[in-house]
């Protein structure tokens, strides 16, 4: 059995009596601090990322889709609504998703949650990006098929007016 003397160095902590008379033990006090993780405790403000130019531009993205999303909400009526919808959970998205990355980079908590790899979610927002383009090239598309159809109908129209022949109630007025 230990004496309650030799129990005392324990615990990562020097005896009170080992320190005293300077007998060595594996159990020394250490010199640097032991960091304890408290969780979020001592968050601060990295006022250098938001005057750079990704804070700069995180806090534009987020007042823009703000913005966006309160104009979206004062409309009162609409026919059809189908693209308001979609415009509205768009800008609601963007405002959230924004600001929620502000707050992580502006308080610095990305460097406290080292599960996410935060140089490959670059990679996501590359998708974006893409998914963006492609539904750009989308809509142009569609415009182009719309201006080709009303044209069609145009060209219709009028070879259909100058059709008189086949149409008897229609009167030339050159006879």
């Amino acid at each position: 059995m230990r004496s309650g003397e030799e129990l005392d160095g324990f615990e990562g902590e020097a005896s009170s009596t080992s320190m005293i008379s300077g007998a060595s033990s594996p159990y020394q006090p250490t010199t640097e601090p032991v960091s304890q993780r408290r969780g979020l405790a001592g968050l601060r403000c990295d006022p250098d990322y938001l005057r750079g130019a990704l804070g700069c531009l995180k806090v534009a993205q987020v007042i823009l889709a703000l913005i966006a999303f309160i104009c979206i909400e004062t409309i009162m009526e609409c026919s059809p609504c189908e693209g308001l919808y979609f415009f509205e959970f768009v800008s609601c998205s963007a405002f959230v998703v924004t600001g929620v990355l502000l707050i992580l980079f502006s308080l610095n908590l990305h460097m406290r949650i080292p599960q996410i790899n935060w140089n490959l979610t670059i990679f996501g927002f590359l998708a974006t990006a893409v998914y963006a383009v492609n539904t750009f090239l989308a809509v142009q598309k569609w415009r182009v098929s719309i201006h080709q159809q009303s044209a069609s109908d145009y060209i219709r129209a009028r070879t259909e007016s100058r059709d008189v022949d086949g149409r008897p109630e229609i009167q030339r007025l050159d006879t």
